[in-house]
């Protein structure tokens, strides 16, 4: 067993490079290895692994274990692509008595967001630290009152008052402290989920860009934790997302799936497969109309919807709902797929295929597109690496990483996987990769019903062994997802941590905006394709003016449209 394990030569590199800093090692899966290190060496071994060693760093978190060892522990876990392609893990532990680690931040960027999580829901200190603001918790949560420690929680307690008064700091990091505003939120400019936006500008043209999220954080891990079964967890992972929620479940249920060492019939990994594929049809679709809508190509908006609607019924026949939850169990799939539905899904996809080349050529061709979009929000791809973007966002950057082809999960091993990358880094270049994918994506609907194997859809008569644990993962429209999860007692989770996609795009986003007009803004954040929960105004500040002024968002999408009559004048 141990010649099929993947990652020795990165193990062996860090003995080399680092004699007696790794403590213990340990393999959940053949690619799957997790290793425990010296805290003082933390930064330079993950800085090691991941400039040196090829990897990309997917998730980071906590986790309280004095139950089971008497330290904290926090873990970063890496993708190794440049060369064998794995999954290291770099374990931790951090005295429960002193709670400070040395933060990684400074060495590798990407650290930054899930650093400052860990404070927040933990208490534990990552000195060094550039970033020391709360992430997650409202500025009036208590102090020392951290939710993921196992400690007793009275939940009567409630948060101080808010007062009128600003207490988040916004930081623009390229200009004066004085420079003006503008605000954007609590709001997205693209959906209708909360965050707060604010703008750093000189006129039309943004100097900087800062913004705070997690308004509707709606503590789903600490909820699985305490209150919910393993497979209750499934239909919970679901709902993580309006959009990409099978994608979810799917990362979830793999994750205690690898950790107990269960093997999913391939029936069930390849229907798997083929509702992914369809989940990211109707996403990818959905960007692409409101791309239109926000260049003020209406018309392409409404088609894009239409045919989003051929995705939509794609999923009703096949899972009995035009949303695709409820059909994962851990161990399986709860729904088979009829010969009729397989037979009147691909008609489907045939249309489709049609009917989105039509509408592409037309949107390519469209003058105004080119002019809003070429050259439009730029992700540098040293910025997209140095932050471990994921999704088209980084594909469309150079980086051609897709979690389906560098480690093939479910049924993707079996489908013919083609990944689409983008040199240019700006709007266009993300839409061009999502149409590209649409078309991959009905390829491997079709083959994937044409070689649907056979057998059963479900293991069944396993047992939960507690304090097992190991990744799961899936690559939503957005990105990849990742989950992590460990057993424990009372047929529940001890910890889960689910990464959406959008986390890891969201810190580069401030680098996409710097240097345009406010009236690209919105098409900017819409090209992230992001996910979160808005209300409806950004903040401006003029830099030269020093002045700030609440721009709605209806104003702000009709100038986006329009390009006349600033809202800003």
């Amino acid at each position: 067993m141990s010649e099929e394990k993947l990652g020795q030569q990165y193990l062996a590199a860090l003995h080399q490079a680092f004699p007696g800093v790794v403590l213990d090692e340990a393999w959940q899966t053949k690619d799957q290895l997790t290793i425990t290190v010296k805290v003082n060496y933390l930064p330079e071994v993950v800085e090691f692994l991941y400039y040196q060693q090829g990897g990309w760093l997917s998730v980071l978190f906590g986790n309280d274990e004095r139950q089971l060892c008497g330290h904290y522990a926090v873990y970063y876990v890496l993708s190794m692509e440049q060369g064998t392609k794995c999954w290291i893990t770099v374990r931790v532990e951090v005295d429960a008595n002193k709670l400070e680690f040395p933060s990684v931040t400074p060495r590798v960027p990407a650290a930054v967001w899930g650093e400052r999580e860990v404070r927040d829901m933990y208490g534990l200190i990552p000195v060094g630290l550039p970033d020391e603001r709360r992430l997650v918790l409202p500025d009036e949560w208590p102090d020392e009152l951290y939710p993921l420690r196992k400690d007793s929680m009275d939940y009567r307690q409630r948060p101080a008052p808010t007062t009128d008064a600003e207490t988040y700091e916004f930081i623009n990091e390229l200009g004066d402290k004085k420079n003006n505003v503008v605000p954007i939120g609590p709001l997205h400019v693209t959906s209708d989920e909360p965050g707060h936006f604010r703008l750093f500008v000189d006129g039309e043209n943004i100097i900087d860009a800062d913004y705070r999220l997690f308004y509707v954080h709606r503590g789903m891990e600490k909820l699985a934790e305490t209150r919910m079964g393993y497979n209750e967890v499934t239909f919970l992972s679901d709902r993580v997302c309006g959009i990409c929620g099978f994608a979810h479940s799917t990362a979830y249920t793999t994750s205690v799936e690898n950790a107990m060492g269960i093997q999913v019939p391939e029936r069930a990994q390849m229907i798997r497969a083929i509702l992914l594929e369809v989940e990211r049809l109707h996403s990818h679709l959905l960007n692409l109309g409101l791309a239109c809508h926000f260049t003020g190509f209406d018309s392409g908006f409404m088609q894009f919807f239409r045919v989003r609607e051929t995705s939509m019924k794609m999923a009703e026949i096949l899972t009995g709902a035009r949303k695709t939850y409820g059909l994962n169990l851990i161990g399986g799939i709860r729904r088979d797929l009829l010969k009729e539905d397989m037979i009147q899904t691909r008609q489907l996809a045939q249309q489709m295929r049609r009917d989105v080349q039509e509408l592409v050529d037309m949107l390519l061709s469209t003058p105004n597109m080119e002019q809003r979009t070429v050259g439009i929000g730029r992700l540098d791809p040293e910025i997209a690496r140095d932050f471990s973007n994921v999704g088209p966002m980084v594909r469309a950057s150079g980086h051609a990483r897709d979690t389906r082809a560098d480690h093939p999960f479910v049924g993707y091993g079996l489908l013919p996987m083609e990944v689409h990358s983008e040199q240019g880094c700006d709007v266009i270049s993300r839409l061009k990769v999502r149409i590209n994918e649409v078309y991959t994506s009905l390829n491997m609907i079709d083959f994937g019903l044409d070689n649907l194997p056979g057998g059963p859809l479900m293991v069944e008569g396993f047992t939960y062994i507690p304090h097992r644990f190991a990744l799961g993962f899936a690559e939503a429209p957005r990105g990849d997802d990742i989950h992590w999860s460990m057993t424990g007692d009372n047929q529940k989770l001890y910890r889960w941590r689910c990464r959406a996609a959008t986390y890891a795009n969201w810190p580069t986003l401030r680098y996409m905006l710097r240097g345009n007009t406010v009236s690209d803004a919105p098409l900017i954040i819409g090209s992230l394709d992001p996910c979160y929960s808005c209300t409806d105004r950004m903040t401006v500040v003029d830099v030269r003016k020093k002045k700030s002024k609440v721009v709605p968002y209806k104003e702000l999408e009709r100038y986006s449209i329009e390009r006349k009559n600033s809202p800003l004048k």
